[in-house]
């Protein structure tokens, strides 16, 4: 599809047709790149979004554990005062 540069105040903007905005699943907030010369409009995404789901998956599998063993340091060997 082929269109025009239209401005906007000191800016130049894309009129958007509804249909690829909702083909493209578009909201209010979207994320734009360039890449190779070209600007990509992307669905803004949750910043961590997934993260619970992949955790709890990751115990479901029972590989939610410490890659390295605990290692002590001068402050697990002094006691504390509070």
């Amino acid at each position: 599809m082929r269109t025009r540069l239209v401005r906007i105040g000191n800016s130049r903007g894309v009129r958007l047709p509804k249909a690829l905005i909702a083909e493209a699943g578009l909201s209010d907030e979207v994320e734009l790149h360039v890449r190779d010369g070209a600007i990509i409009l992307e669905r803004a995404t949750a910043p961590r979004s997934g993260w619970a789901e992949a955790a709890e998956e990751m115990s479901r599998r029972d590989e939610d554990r410490l890659l390295d063993p605990p290692a002590s340091t001068h402050f697990d060997e002094e006691e504390w005062e509070w």
